[in-house]
């Protein structure tokens, strides 16, 4: 298919990912307690979660799934929190329950990384934009500091200045706020070129760069530094995994109206992809199966 300067509406967000886990109890107990999400609804084997609006994160239990190394999937989810002293909040929670967890500096935002009990590994992240960038630059990532100075961008985070951020008052064990939404979701793929061709030429996110030494290439909708990040972290070729893994069955998208999301839905079926009509929405697959629901509005 041609390209051309079919775009995405820039209003598009991420919605929710769904996970297939092995122990329902054990998961939604995870998420609540050591993440700060909310239980929104349980209805046999599936529950979703969040911060009190939409659903951000979905689970359904089945038994008998396992895990699977070496395939295409998701290699991260990430949740946005609306400034630093909640990202110090979620932090300070982990290292009360001295859960394994990861900060770190990225420069435009700072971040935490973690697993959940079944290997699903989570990003906790706010923006710092007042602290410098990270851009590709000539395929290569650069993280420049506000004073100019060059950063890896992967530094050690400072958490006792993160930490500086709470009152004395602030309690660890709430929940997560209401503005917090799904920042971004980051996937293992089997073909940088192919998963560019699919979320850029024909779903219409912007490219954000692609950068072939780190294997790594990133995509968004209005501008923003990246909703969807995919990397061959797992080898090129990665096969998807099988009927009965764990994580990912599909992550979300939520256009802002039903025009928009025909607009895609024409630019999909112009490519010859299989659309699949499901309970949540209009689910496509990339090319390394990953599977992606469109919406036009937020699932109940």
């Amino acid at each position: 298919m041609p390209k051309t300067e079919f775009r995405i509406h820039p209003a598009t967000r991420p919605g929710h990912v769904h996970h297939t886990v092995a122990d329902l109890d054990r998961q939604v107990e995870f998420y609540q307690e050591v993440v700060g999400l909310a239980l929104h609804w349980r209805e046999g084997a599936t529950a979703g979660l969040g911060v009190g609006n939409e659903d951000l994160l979905r689970l359904t239990e089945v038994r008998s799934a396992r895990r699977y190394r070496g395939t295409t999937g998701l290699y991260h989810f990430a949740i946005l929190l609306p400034e630093r002293r909640e990202l110090a909040r979620a932090i300070g929670r982990l290292f009360t329950l001295r859960y394994p967890n990861y900060p770190t500096d990225h420069i435009m935002t700072k971040t935490t990384y973690l697993d959940d009990p079944e290997g699903n590994n989570i990003e906790l992240y706010t923006e710092s934009p007042e602290d410098g960038t990270m851009t590709i630059v000539n395929g290569i990532p650069e993280a420049r500091r506000a004073d100019g100075n060059l950063s890896d961008g992967r530094e050690p985070l400072d958490v006792e200045a993160l930490f500086r951020e709470l009152a004395p008052d602030d309690r660890l064990d709430e929940p997560m706020p209401p503005d917090t939404k799904m920042g971004h979701f980051h996937l293992y793929v089997g073909d940088l070129d192919k998963s560019m061709h699919f979320y850029h030429d024909v779903l219409g996110f912007d490219n954000m760069g692609m950068t072939r030494s780190f294997r790594m290439g990133m995509v968004s909708a209005g501008g923003y530094h990246h909703h969807i990040g995919f990397n061959t972290w797992v080898g090129e070729g990665a096969p998807p995994p099988p009927p009965d893994a764990l994580g990912l069955r599909y992550f979300s998208f939520v256009l802002p109206n039903k025009t928009e999301l025909e607009r895609v839905v024409e630019r999909i079926q112009q490519a010859g992809i299989v659309i699949e009509q499901t309970e949540n929405g209009l689910r496509v697959r990339d090319p390394s199966q990953n599977g992606v629901v469109l919406t036009h509005r937020a699932t109940e």
